[in-house]
């Protein structure tokens, strides 16, 4: 069986939010009990990630990191259509992860007890970012 939704979140800009409720509860209303679930995000300033759930200070950290990996506004980048967050949001895209597969087992993502499912917006203001959810098994 394939069951599949498509969720709209609002971000606040960039940072994350926890979208592990909302993942889990497609997945009980599927019906689906052993299976996979595929998550997309359909955006290029946008990733997904499975993260730490207990502390905060943990997405805060991948945050701090990143921005100094890839800053915003570098000289060196000459796509900046949309601000100098744009071209920066793009690369975080491709160094992280647009979609996650997890494991179905018992109507439920079968995460780790630390681990939770999140939306990680790269860029710095307000969107409404698309995430597809295709949840395949019996």
């Amino acid at each position: 069986m394939v069951f599949q939704r498509t969720l709209t979140f609002k971000s606040l800009g960039r940072g994350t939010t926890n979208i592990t409720r909302d993942i889990q509860e497609l997945v009980a209303e599927s019906g689906i009990t052993t299976g996979t679930c595929h998550v997309f995000v359909q955006h290029t300033s946008a990733s997904l990630m499975l993260c730490e759930n207990a502390d905060p200070d943990v997405r805060h950290d991948l945050e701090t990191f990143m921005q100094q990996l890839v800053p915003d506004g570098d000289p060196m980048f000459r796509h900046q259509d949309e601000g100098p967050d744009d071209m920066s949001a793009h690369i975080r895209t491709v160094l992280t992860n647009p979609d996650l597969t997890i494991p179905v087992s018992g109507s439920q993502c079968d995460l780790g007890i630390w681990q939770g499912i999140y939306l990680w917006e790269h860029r710095t203001h307000q969107q409404r970012r698309r995430i597809i959810v295709t949840i395949i098994g019996e």
